[in-house]
């Protein structure tokens, strides 16, 4: 159980969405197939795209401003959903959370560990809950193949090939770690629940290949050591004409009594020696996606049990990204632990608010 605060479960639980754009309208459109939920309030610093976005999906009688905590107030409002920009999470989750509002924040949860950290420290001193939308959690699939990962015995590595080749054009084609920063979480997210424990270490290289219509590198590769000795073996590529995987990347894991694959897809494959191989084709969930990660937000408001993605665990999944960063740049193997611990001290540093230092600092 956690020390968060349980909302009721005889009712749907009223909700204040924070941002309209793109994906703020494919989050306007999940929480409207929700019967566990009702938007009672839409915030946009341009009231023109809230109001917009909810002609767009039909949306009626919800309040729209410029504030969190003063919509939340009109509205009686009982949580809120984050789908800002990651610069704008601080300041927007710190208001909820500070109103007294628990908040499902889409990934990542801040630009930098110490930025995220500061958000969870937030929490932890008002008692309400944070989490964040690690959306590739919530496939089927994916927990069948951890359904099977779990009959194989001690891990020895997993391995996951992710290629594609979008062409996004704009802010994307100018990021300097590309790959890193704006897609592999996703993986390496899942691979810490596949593998059922936190990375140690990371040991990564980048590169940008010739025909890459990327400026920065749009490529790389990383071994993470994991807490029992597990490997997480990641490659991939923005740029990979031709065959590409499934967005959830290509899945290969080693036990001790064989070997499961993932498609990344609705194909898992279990390969046992001296036994036939068994494939399976898994029909997606009915809540997959962010509507999974809505699902448990909701789930856990009600029950007070903690999300797999709260917000101080995910920490280690946006460490991963930036300790693979880290790597690349230097050229060295990186500890994982020694990123988390530069990170808090760095929270500490920059926090002006005495009860979420006090909080960090009980951490350290």
């Amino acid at each position: 159980m956690s020390g968060f605060r349980t909302l009721p479960d005889d009712r749907p639980l009223r909700l204040v969405q924070v941002g309209a754009g793109g994906m703020g309208r494919t989050w306007l459109r999940t929480i409207a197939a929700e019967t566990g939920a009702e938007l009672v309030g839409l915030v946009d610093l341009n009231l023109d795209t809230a109001h917009e976005a909810l002609a767009e999906v039909g949306s009626e009688g919800v309040a729209v401003g410029t504030s969190v905590a003063e919509i939340a107030r009109e509205t009686g409002a009982d949580a809120v959903i984050d789908v800002t920009v990651p610069v704008a999470h601080q300041a927007v989750n710190r208001e909820a959370l500070a109103a007294g509002l628990p908040v499902l924040c889409e990934k990542p949860a801040a630009p930098t560990i110490a930025d995220a950290l500061r958000q969870a420290a937030t929490a932890a001193v008002h008692g309400e809950l944070l989490m964040i939308s690690q959306s590739r959690r919530y496939f089927a699939a994916l927990d069948a193949l951890r359904d099977e990962v779990a009959t194989l015995g001690r891990l020895g590595s997993v391995v996951v090939e992710f290629y594609k080749a979008p062409r996004f054009g704009g802010f994307r084609e100018e990021m300097e770690h590309v790959l890193l920063v704006d897609m592999a979480i996703h993986q390496f997210d899942a691979a810490r629940a596949v593998i059922g424990s936190d990375p140690v270490a990371v040991y990564c290289e980048e590169h940008n290949p010739a025909w890459s219509w990327y400026d920065g590198a749009a490529s790389a590769h990383a071994v993470f050591e994991f807490a029992g000795g597990e490997r997480l073996v990641y490659t991939g590529s923005w740029c990979a004409p031709g065959e590409e995987t499934a967005w959830n990347g290509r899945w290969r894991v080693s036990g001790e009594r064989g070997t499961a694959l993932w498609d990344g897809d609705a194909t898992v494959t279990a390969h046992r020696p001296e036994a036939a191989s068994e494939t399976w084709t898994i029909a997606p969930g009915a809540r997959q996606e962010i509507a999974g990660s809505l699902t448990e937000f909701l789930a856990c408001l009600r029950s007070g049990e903690t999300p797999s993605t709260a917000a101080l665990p995910n920490v280690h999944s946006l460490a991963m990204v930036e300790a693979a960063v880290r790597s690349s740049e230097t050229g060295a193997r990186v500890r994982i632990p020694d990123v988390l611990a530069s990170a808090l001290a760095a929270a500490i540093a920059v926090e002006e608010d005495p009860s979420v230092r006090a909080e960090l600092e009980r951490w350290g």
